[in-house]
């Protein structure tokens, strides 16, 4: 399938279109931040009513990224749901299709700083899984490396031809990847942000998600050119 690949701790890694991280020597797919039942939780705390399909729209996209891959397994990197109490009220529907994407493959749940505890939904839970040389956890650790990480929702903005395009971002240098957020309605950080700066390495690069996918460095705007495929 369409992919940027870049060499991660001697690894070859492919950030899809979508969002997600897919290895192929392993057959682990990781998706980060899927915020599942957000337009719920913000309508339970009395916000903004929100159109409430970002949940079908999360799983679909997601449903579309595992027939691609078939992974053995699938990693889920935190704050799969936006809370507990949306993943403890996701309609039967939503447990079923969940139910359907688990089937033949092992599936974890890492736990998020939006869903603390157990989901109540199959595979298992962990705070962080470790697939040597890689290590899968929500929130990057400053002295890490090898690392896999999301929380941050990294959006990164191409200047080029007069304009400027942001779009949700990977980002990688020699020690971590951080993956953007996967879900509907999740928002950005800005790499210009000081608190990815100061996880991320001078030499850090950002891959822009979408159907046109490009490489930049994290820190400047110039377009650098990548491969396009991953097999």
């Amino acid at each position: 399938m369409n992919g940027c690949e870049f060499n991660f701790c001697g690894e070859m890694l492919a950030a899809l279109p979508t969002g997600a991280l897919w290895w192929q020597s392993r057959q682990i797919l990781t998706v980060s931040d899927l915020h599942l039942g957000k337009s719920e939780r913000i309508a339970r705390r009395g916000g903004t009513l929100l159109p409430p399909y970002e949940t079908q729209e999360t799983l679909s996209r997601l449903e579309a990224d595992i027939a691609a891959t078939n992974p053995r397994t699938v990693i889920c990197l935190g704050d799969s749901f936006d809370d507990l109490a949306a993943a403890h009220a996701a309609r039967s529907d939503v447990s079923d299709w969940i139910d359907r994407l688990q089937a033949g493959r092992n599936w974890v749940w890492i736990e998020g700083n939006h869903d603390p505890g157990p989901l109540g939904f199959g595979g298992t839970h962990r705070f962080q899984v470790n697939h040597t040389p890689l290590t899968f956890r929500h929130i990057a650790e400053p002295d890490s490396s090898g690392e896999i990480s999301g929380h941050f929702h990294p959006k990164a903005t191409l200047h080029t031809r007069g304009r400027a395009i942001s779009r949700p971002a990977f980002l990688f240098d020699e020690a971590r990847v951080i993956l953007p957020a996967y879900g509907t309605y999740t928002g950005g950080l800005r790499t210009t942000d000081k608190a990815l700066n100061a996880l991320m390495k001078p030499d850090a690069q950002a891959i822009l998600t979408g159907t046109t996918m490009c490489q930049i460095p994290m820190r400047r705007g110039q377009v650098k050119r990548s491969s396009t495929s991953a097999r």
